[in-house]
C-alpha cells in the first residue's frame, strides 16, 4: 500500500473534481465511493461516474434503512449502469440499537466497513466540515489511520446550498426524505427530522455511528 503518495502542495485549493480525479488517477481499481445515499453522495456519484464510469461504489446495508434509501440506491444502479457493492453485517435482534448501542453499530456498521476497505487503498466519503464539530478539521484527503489506507473527504469546505446548488443544476435523482426535513439520514430506529445530524441518535450524546471517528493517539 503507498502510504507514502505524494499529494498535491495545493491539496485544499483543490476543487472536488479534482480530488476525486486524483484519487482515480492514483489508486485506479482500489478506490471506492462509500454511499449512503443522501445530497452529498447524490453530488459525488454524478462528478465519480463522469471522471470514471467504471468507478467503484460501496454501501452498507443494515437491513434497516428507509424504503427512500432503497429506491435511491436502485435509481442509481439504473442511472449510471453500475452495480453497488453491498457489504452486510450479521443479524441483530430488534431493539438491540437501544439496549447495546454500541454493540449494534459494531456489528452492523463498522464490520462490514472493515470488510468494504481490506482491497482498497483508498476510500471516498461525504463528510463535510460543517456537519458536525467531529469533523470541523476533516481534510480533503489525508491518511486514515483508524483504517489504514487514504481517506478522501472531496466535499469537505462545502455547504448544504453548495450541494443543493449542485443537484438541482443537473436535475439529480436524491433522497425524498431531504424533502420532509431529514438533513442527515440514517437507520429508521435512529433517524428523525433535523438539520445538520440533529436528527442522528436523537436524544443522545452520539452524533456519530463509528465509521468516521478518528483513532487517539
Amino acid at each position: 500500500m503507498a502510504t507514502s503518495l505524494q499529494l498535491p502542495s495545493d491539496v485544499e485549493a483543490m476543487s472536488a473534481q479534482d480530488v476525486l480525479r486524483f484519487c482515480v488517477e492514483q489508486f485506479a481499481d482500489r478506490v471506492a465511493l462509500a454511499c449512503s445515499f443522501q445530497k452529498e453522495e447524490t453530488v459525488l456519484l454524478d462528478m465519480l461516474f463522469a471522471i470514471e464510469p467504471k468507478a467503484r461504489v460501496f454501501a452498507i446495508d443494515t437491513h434497516y434503512l428507509f424504503p427512500e434509501t432503497y429506491e435511491l440506491w436502485g435509481e442509481v444502479e439504473r442511472r449510471y449502469d453500475t452495480k453497488v457493492e453491498r457489504y452486510e453485517g450479521a443479524g441483530v435482534e430488534d431493539g438491540v440499537w437501544q439496549t447495546k448501542p454500541d454493540l449494534y453499530l459494531a456489528i452492523a456498521k463498522v464490520e462490514p466497513l472493515n470488510r468494504a476497505l481490506l482491497d482498497l487503498d483508498g476510500w471516498i466519503t461525504g463528510v463535510r466540515r460543517d456537519q458536525s464539530p467531529t469533523r470541523a478539521n476533516a481534510p480533503k484527503l489525508g491518511w486514515d489511520d483508524a483504517h489504514e489506507l487514504w481517506k478522501a473527504n472531496p466535499l469537505a469546505d462545502w455547504s448544504d446550498d453548495d450541494c443543493w446548488t449542485y443537484i438541482r443544476e443537473r436535475e439529480l435523482p436524491y433522497n425524498a426524505l431531504h424533502d420532509r426535513g431529514y438533513e442527515s439520514i440514517g437507520d429508521t430506529h435512529s433517524t428523525i427530522p433535523g438539520a445538520g445530524r440533529e436528527g442522528r441518535w436523537a436524544g443522545t450524546e452520539r452524533t456519530e455511528c463509528g465509521l468516521h471517528v478518528e483513532r487517539e493517539a
